[in-house]
């Protein structure tokens, strides 16, 4: 049986592991991604798996050849950011006061995912198996054997596990994870506003909820809304108009009467922690990694986060072995800070705002930070890299 042989073969094509393979690829490594099955073309409808970029992350994106591909009528620039306590506590931080253009960008997950294929499939720099299934992965020596479905087999030096939260290369390297419940679903749909948002998101800490608004492009816009099963149970089951009603008098009329442009869909909200993003031979991205609470809609961000730190430390070391132990555990270190600092953050609001007894110095503390602007303009730019 012949085998091909790759120096990175990166398992999952979402956003992060599609970009991943493109970096790798333009550091000059042989590089393979391997995919169950291809994204669905994007039509007309509007996706509900929103998404806000770092300015940061986007420059990285518009590099690799993806960002220009978008078409820049779907995507909508973030200038302000409304937060709101669960009593009178509120904090905005603004583009123009910190000096800078905007301060994140909305797009569609769909939209993003056909841009970074349509990159690959130009480019022809990163051999694409898809459709494609893993039946088998052993180590041999230095380098990991990938059994596909198909019968072919490919010869990693590195397998990059880019394949979600359940990731079953992150199992089979034996890297142990810890999930913790939220006890919450989020639940998203998209609207259509009778009065412009203004490029601003709007995000309200409701006593344990947590909802947030997200601009689109016009009058549209995307809500996130972080609350008990039961009661997102009740809002996936509600009517257009219903829901419509619901979401704007718990976004206290912000954006006038509603128009739900999508159902309402839920997932289980959860942390999850990793043990190492290493082993021998194996590194881990994105969600695979970690997972985070999405009240400060990072996710995508870490997950990107990882991808240039990968890239950026086998460009450091491109005699090396890119599987190498120590090679690997740089990568390991210089993503360890970001990661548990935006897990540290994003479980700690959940549960100061869970907290009915901490009600006035949340709210004092959120409104103290508001009338301080150089920690606001600090805010910000930690918020854009």
């Amino acid at each position: 049986m012949s085998v091909q042989r790759y120096q990175a073969v990166v398992v999952g094509a979402g956003l992060v592991g599609a970009a991943t393979a493109l970096a790798l690829a333009r550091q000059g490594m042989r590089v393979a991604l391997v995919e169950r099955a291809a994204p669905r073309p994007s039509g007309d409808t509007w996706d509900t798996r929103i998404y806000a970029l770092t300015p940061a992350n986007q420059r990285w994106l518009a590099e690799l050849g993806a960002w220009g591909r978008l078409d820049a009528a779907r995507v909508q620039p973030v200038f302000r950011m409304d937060v709101a306590g669960d009593a009178h506590g509120h904090l905005r931080l603004d583009a123009y006061a910190a000096g800078t253009a905007q301060l994140a960008f909305i797009f569609e997950n769909s939209r993003l995912q056909q841009a970074l294929w349509d990159t690959l499939a130009d480019r022809g720099e990163v051999a694409l198996y898809c459709p494609a299934d893993i039946t088998a992965l052993a180590r041999d020596g230095l380098d990991t054997h990938i059994m596909l479905a198909d019968g072919q087999m490919l010869a990693a030096q590195l397998v990059v596990a880019a394949d979600g939260a359940q990731s079953r290369v992150r199992d089979w390297a034996g890297i142990a994870s810890t999930a913790q419940p939220y006890e919450q679903s989020g639940v998203v749909a998209n609207f259509d506003g009778a009065r412009p948002h203004r490029g601003t998101a709007h995000q309200w800490f409701l006593g344990g909820d947590v909802l947030a608004f997200l601009p689109l492009p016009g009058t549209r816009m995307s809500m996130v809304w972080s609350t008990s099963p039961a009661h997102a149970e009740t809002l996936t089951a509600c009517a257009p108009a219903e829901l419509a009603e619901r979401v704007r008098q718990a976004g206290h009329d912000t954006l006038g009467e509603l128009v739900a442009l999508t159902p309402a869909a839920a997932y289980p909200l959860r942390l999850l922690r990793v043990d190492s993003l290493v082993a021998p031979g194996v590194a881990l991205v994105g969600d695979a990694g970690h997972g985070v609470h999405p009240l400060a809609g990072q996710g995508v961000n870490l997950g990107l986060g990882d991808a240039q730190a990968l890239a950026a430390v086998l460009a450091d070391h491109r005699r090396a072995h890119p599987g190498d132990a120590r090679v690997l555990a740089q990568y390991a270190r210089l993503r360890a800070e970001p990661v548990a600092r935006m897990q540290a953050v994003t479980h700690g609001l959940h549960h100061l705002f869970a907290d009915a007894r901490a009600g006035w110095p949340r709210n004092a503390g959120m409104s103290f930070v508001d009338r301080l602007a150089p920690l606001k303009a600090a805010l910000v730019r930690e918020a854009m890299s």
